[in-house]
């Protein structure tokens, strides 16, 4: 595999760290800047609706520009933002590093995954994309852990300044080691856009919104939660995000293989686990060893939800991939900012830190319904549009809305 695919994976790596790791110092954060939890839960919404704005916003303007130039000025936003994050004097200006980091985060995996497919033989593509990707998964167990035992020991500033640093080396390895491919042939906009007319696309963003966001709602506040619930000292949350970090892993693999054999069963079993998961998480959030446990399981089965989601968004926008892609990104962390929030809601309302347990499962419990209603509409479309004529069989329109 090309060293190419080395700078991507080292963007992916540090994109992925400091998405997570504000979980793991959130009460240092709040501390330092002297707001509430929930309140410091808006540097998780707030990254997450960067995402939302940036994915689709960049990913369409990336299209003026070579991907090389275009990735190399995502890294800089990347640096920038965690540097600005390290450095803010205040809650405003963290914020503000937060949003502006998370600007690269959408476009960077769009593009990122046509240049790691284009840097090899067809027969490698996947491979290729998977291993950029990778870098995201470790993020999880290495860099999310390391970052949070970091922030813990030494200051959450400087496990920012560590970000921030890795992005340099991500920028550096994309400006040395990624070739130069040239200006991408024009698309037309219009034409992008106009897969989103088809219904099934948009009640497949709200289950990527609704089904991770469930994970979200629980994960955003897993420091106070094992720590003042299930008595766990500070220092033993890198352990814990650890395991999450590997659930991740795992149910990444494995919902990707089983997706690819049954999508749909495979999409309905995962939201139907994790919704229980997360309801048994309010009870074995007051045990060490069944929180831990629990906690992996909620990372494998929210994880085991991306690539199905994903391959159905991409299955039913097949004129707009690209920006498709994209958007869906944007919409996984539309979920995350929308979780976080509710979180902080009920916390704040006074009911405690394993509220936003069930919090997150009415959040993935209404994704399985709107499975079973996109699922049922498929079916009825294909078995309503196929108009046989003799020999002749006639394939419908997508719905559109």
């Amino acid at each position: 595999m090309p060293l190419a695919l080395l700078a991507l994976a080292i963007g992916a790596f540090g994109i992925g760290t400091t998405e997570f790791v504000i979980m793991g110092v959130l009460p240092q954060v709040a501390g330092d800047f002297g707001v509430t939890i929930p309140t410091a839960g808006w540097l998780v919404s707030g990254y997450a609706l960067g995402v939302v704005i940036g994915a689709p916003l960049l990913t369409v303007l990336g299209t003026r520009v070579s991907r090389k130039k275009m990735l190399m000025f995502l890294m800089g936003l990347f640096i920038a933002g965690n540097a600005l994050s390290a450095a803010a004097p205040s809650f405003g200006l963290m914020l503000t590093g937060r949003i502006v980091a998370s600007l690269a985060h959408g476009a960077f995996f769009g593009i990122g995954s046509v240049v790691a497919a284009d840097l090899v033989a067809p027969q490698k593509k996947a491979s290729a994309i998977s291993l950029m990707f990778m870098g995201l998964t470790v993020a999880n167990i290495v860099g999310v852990p390391g970052g949070t035992y970091v922030g813990q020991a030494a200051g959450w500033r400087v496990t920012f300044a560590i970000v921030a640093a890795l992005g340099v080396v991500g920028l550096l390895g994309v400006a040395r080691l990624v070739p130069e491919t040239g200006r991408p042939e024009s698309v037309s906009v219009r034409g992008e856009f106009a897969a989103f007319r088809n219904v099934q696309v948009w009640l497949a963003m709200a289950m990527t919104v609704l089904g991770y966001g469930g994970v979200f709602a629980a994960i955003t506040y897993i420091t106070p939660m094992m720590t003042e619930v299930a008595g766990y000292t500070e220092g033993a949350v890198t352990w814990l995000l650890v395991l999450f970090g590997v659930g991740m892993f795992l149910g990444n693999l494995l919902g990707g293989k089983f997706a690819d054999r049954a999508l749909m069963p495979m999409l309905f079993t995962a939201l139907a686990a994790l919704t229980a998961a997360l309801l048994l998480f309010t009870a074995t959030a007051h045990n060490k060893v069944l929180a831990a446990v629990t906690l992996s399981l909620i990372g494998a089965l929210g994880f085991a939800t991306v690539p199905p989601l994903q391959k159905w968004v991409l299955d039913q926008a097949s004129a707009a991939p690209t920006l498709a892609s994209a958007a869906n990104i944007g919409a996984f962390n539309l979920g995350n900012a929308l979780a976080a929030w509710l979180g902080g809601v009920v916390i704040a309302a006074g009911l405690g830190f394993t509220a936003p347990n069930w919090v997150g499962a009415i959040l993935s419990g209404t994704a399985l319904l709107l499975a079973f209603l996109a699922a049922r509409l498929d079916r009825r479309t294909h078995s309503a549009g196929r108009v046989v004529t003799g020999s002749a069989v006639a394939e419908p329109a997508p719905a559109t809305v």
